[in-house]
């Protein structure tokens, strides 16, 4: 009986102590996550917080209106053109499946837009016209060491024949090597004719190249070769036989990489559409696209029609004509996607040194000028962690007419794990331009994403630490970098991890949009295949919670260079700067025509006169967004301004 009742004490004292103590430790950690969450959700929406840090919001898409962001740009209409292609994804190219969307933040309606090539990783920029120039992009995925079955390589297709008519041969063309192995090509090509210049003795020919991929007819290594070889082409007329042939240096099963295309279009953003225009010379995937101070653009680097790096080829795109044409006088070797910029001088374009995915370490990875005229680059050396600049973000640092250059983060070349949180900048008019040192990001950061604001300081948000955010290294951080102090304040943190593949944009009501990531694994362990993220996130400036934003209530939609105009708005007395802000066109990190402009300003009664710069260096013609900035730093909603191509007076 006692053992009995000590027994009936015992279970009473475990039901009304230890297994409520129990069931106390069991949810506490929930509970206290609960409560911790609940008080960061109230901190973080407070009006004091949001005016000194900003804030973030996340959304989706409705799925059928959800893409792989790869390219965004801001449209001169002021909606958001993302542009997928295949977005990575090897099954939507095979199925011949490319998407772009078109999405209105002013009303959140989007819509998907027919995308006739597989723009995925191609080159873009705007033009004077508001259209945005998309060229190149993907001819066919890599395929990775081990997964290469049948021998390939690249083949250069000669003709000495100057006055045989341009020759078109499908894919499937076979080419024939000494040995008799037979290789395919695996894309259609056109075969050129030889260039004739007459001379004085009579004519002077060289012999036209194509660059061909193609492969083995049959698996194995039997049809592997290294050294130079000849090949006969097949599917030619008999009379051509002497005049075209191919050379090849080698056929393997090595790593295939990616091949580009030649392929333009002109995306005008009046009836949201692609317009075809002329084929680039080579193809590129990979590319950068920087517009010139004549209205211009030029094509440099990329892989191509081969998988290869270009060798230096550049060529300069005529939007009247429409066309494009190879610059032999401006080869210049450079990486992936580097960052060129036009600079106030007209023939010198900068290059950062950041650049994005392909090319060996030792070439084309030192910051310089690149004087157009003569072709020269001049290096500029010095700068921090000077190895650690690919998948590095670089921009203007405040207003253009500073020429002042930001370089931010970045990481070793290929899959390195390194990282940097460099923050670097370099007057470009000094007369010894030298690499200053900034503050630095609280950790490493590849894929920085950066977005100048109208109040000229510069939003450095996501990346990772590293490479495609492998061992989940994602940054879930924001700074707010000040150039005229050299200093970085605290931004909201952003809930959404970003890093390769992704991009962010000023909008035209002063915030910004952030779109994209493209990990390589979804877990910590690198165990889980990636997801490609399509939510978009929202962030608004803290300068957006100080009270409202001035109006602007009329402005002339066109403004030439020099011009004074007048800009109505009943705030007038409280305005104290004015910017021009170029929209943003991204991708890999890298956009090199976003810009603030400086305007000087004189207060009316009834708004504000504003002046141009008068030198289309600084102010290229094109589609800017007018922001007038208060006595708090707040900026009014951009209001569209088209800058017109100067005349031939005025280009003189």
């Amino acid at each position: 009986m006692i053992g009995q009742g000590l027994t009936r004490r015992v279970k009473r004292f475990l039901l009304l102590v230890i297994v409520p103590a129990v069931m106390l430790g069991v949810n506490v950690p929930p509970a206290w996550a609960w409560f911790s969450e609940l008080r960061h959700q109230r901190l973080i929406n407070s009006q004091e917080y949001k005016e000194q840090f900003g804030k973030w919001d996340a959304f989706e898409l409705p799925d059928d209106q959800k893409v792989n962001a790869i390219h965004a740009a801001v449209l001169p209409t002021g909606r958001i053109l993302l542009i997928a292609g295949s977005g990575n994804k090897e099954d939507m190219f095979n199925a011949g499946t490319f998407k772009s969307l078109v999405y209105d933040p002013a009303t959140g309606r989007s819509r998907i837009v027919p995308t006739p090539d597989d723009m995925f990783c191609s080159g873009h920029t705007f033009l004077a016209s508001g259209n945005l120039l998309v060229a190149g992009g993907t001819q066919r995925y890599e395929r990775l060491d081990g997964a290469v079955t049948n021998a390939g390589g690249g083949l250069i297709v000669k003709n000495e024949d100057p006055d045989a008519a341009p020759l078109p041969l499908p894919a499937g063309t076979e080419f024939r090597s000494p040995e008799g192995l037979v290789y395919r090509a695996t894309h259609p090509f056109v075969i050129e004719p030889a260039a004739k210049v007459a001379t004085r003795r009579g004519a002077t020919v060289t012999a036209s190249e194509t660059t061909v991929f193609a492969e083995a007819v049959e698996p194995g290594p039997g049809y592997v070769f290294e050294g130079p070889r000849q090949y006969s082409v097949g599917g030619i007329p008999q009379a051509d036989v002497q005049n075209i042939y191919a050379l090849g240096q080698a056929m393997t099963l090595r790593k295939q990489n990616y091949q580009g295309i030649e392929q333009t279009y002109e995306f005008n953003p009046y009836t949201e559409s692609y317009e075809r225009v002329g084929d680039m010379v080579f193809k590129r995937w990979y590319p950068t696209l920087t517009g010139l101070s004549d209205g211009g653009v030029i094509a440099v680097s990329g892989l191509d029609g081969t998988g290869e790096v270009l060798n230096g080829q550049n060529e300069i795109y005529n939007p009247a004509t429409r066309t494009w044409t190879e610059r032999k006088d401006l080869t210049q070797y450079f990486p992936t996607y580097p960052a060129l910029f036009q600079t106030a001088r007209e023939d010198v374009l900068f290059y950062s040194g950041a650049n994005s995915g392909y090319g060996p370490a030792e070439a084309g990875r030192v910051p310089g000028f690149w004087n157009l005229k003569n072709n020269v680059l001049s290096p500029l050396p010095g700068m921090r962690d000077p190895d650690l600049l690919e998948t590095a973000g670089s921009a203007w640092a405040g207003p253009v007419q500073d020429q002042r250059i930001a370089v931010v983060g970045g990481g070793g070349v290929g899959e390195s794990p390194r990282s940097t949180g460099r923050i670097d900048t370099i007057d470009l008019d000094s007369p010894n331009p030298t690499w200053q040192p900034g503050p630095m990001l609280p950790e490493g950061t590849r894929y920085p994403n950066l977005t100048t604001l109208p109040d000229d300081s510069m939003l450095i948000s996501n990346g990772s630490r590293d490479y495609r955010g492998k061992g989940d290294s994602n940054n879930h951080n924001a700074r707010i970098y000040r150039p005229q102090t050299n200093t970085l304040d605290y931004a909201a943190d952003p809930a959404v991890g970003r890093n390769y593949h992704s991009a962010s944009m000023l909008l035209p009501d002063g915030r910004v949009m952030v779109v994209g990531s493209d990990p390589l694994f979804n877990d910590l362990a690198n165990t889980i295949p990636g997801t490609f993220e399509q939510r978009i996130e929202i962030y608004t400036p803290p300068y957006l919670f100080r009270g409202p934003q001035p109006r602007v209530t009329d402005a002339p939609p066109t403004a030439a260079l020099g011009d004074t105009i007048t800009v109505a708005s009943p705030d007038a007395a409280r305005i104290k700067t004015a910017r021009l802000m170029a929209p943003m066109a991204s991708t890999h990190v890298t956009d090199t025509h976003q810009r603030s402009i400086a305007l000087d300003m004189t207060v009316r009664a009834d708004g504000v006169s504003v002046t141009l710069p008068d030198d289309r260096t600084i102010a290229p013609p094109g589609r800017y967004m007018l922001f007038l900035n208060d006595d708090r730093g707040v900026p009014s909603v951009g209001r569209w301004i088209e800058v017109p191509e100067p005349g031939p007076a005025e280009a003189a």
